[in-house]
């Protein structure tokens, strides 16, 4: 029994490292440029997958993830607030979906952690930090989240796609 959960700890642990590496890839070299500095940034697929499948320890992939990318490859340097608005979201998608399987009930966590993380926590510490108007960030942080939170939804098609695709190799 014990080597049973020993292996599974394990599995789950690779998985969420690769997760996260897969984040730290897409957020770093397929972001899309819209406006200034506002990119579509694919790492919330892997965010999202990470949510889904592993609940609130999905979380490490997006706050691990963001941190390694802002670290590694960032022309503005590490920033605190793009993690902390990831570890509202994780935690609060990762909390929900652990106990809600329903599609549209999922929708509305990325919706309101989102909103939460990004329009709350990501506005207010780089307000605080960086000295600048609510006014003033509170638009560039609306369209960053409208699209991060467009990448997170489709995060969750790309989880069913992946389960469909792992259950058929399975059943063969």
């Amino acid at each position: 029994m014990k080597e049973t959960l020993t292996k599974n700890n394990t599995q789950k642990i690779c998985v969420l490292a690769m997760l996260t590496a897969l984040y730290v890839v897409l957020s770093a070299f397929l972001k899309i440029s819209i406006v200034g500095n506002i990119t579509i940034d694919l790492g919330y697929l892997a965010f999202a997958v990470a949510l889904c499948e592993f609940g609130v320890y999905g979380t490490v992939v997006g706050v691990v993830g963001c941190a390694l990318e802002s670290l590694l490859f960032s022309a503005y340097g590490f920033s605190i607030s793009w993690v902390v608005a990831n570890l509202v979201i994780g935690v609060g998608c990762g909390l929900v979906f652990s106990r809600v399987k329903n599609v549209w009930g999922r929708i509305g966590a990325i919706i309101l952690f989102c909103a939460i993380g990004l329009l709350g926590c990501k506005t207010g510490i780089e307000c605080a930090l960086y000295n600048i108007p609510l006014l003033v960030k509170i638009p560039k942080n609306a369209v960053a989240f409208g699209i991060d939170t467009a990448v997170m939804i489709a995060g969750l098609t790309l989880h069913k796609v992946v389960l469909r695709a792992v259950h058929s190799k399975r059943s063969n």
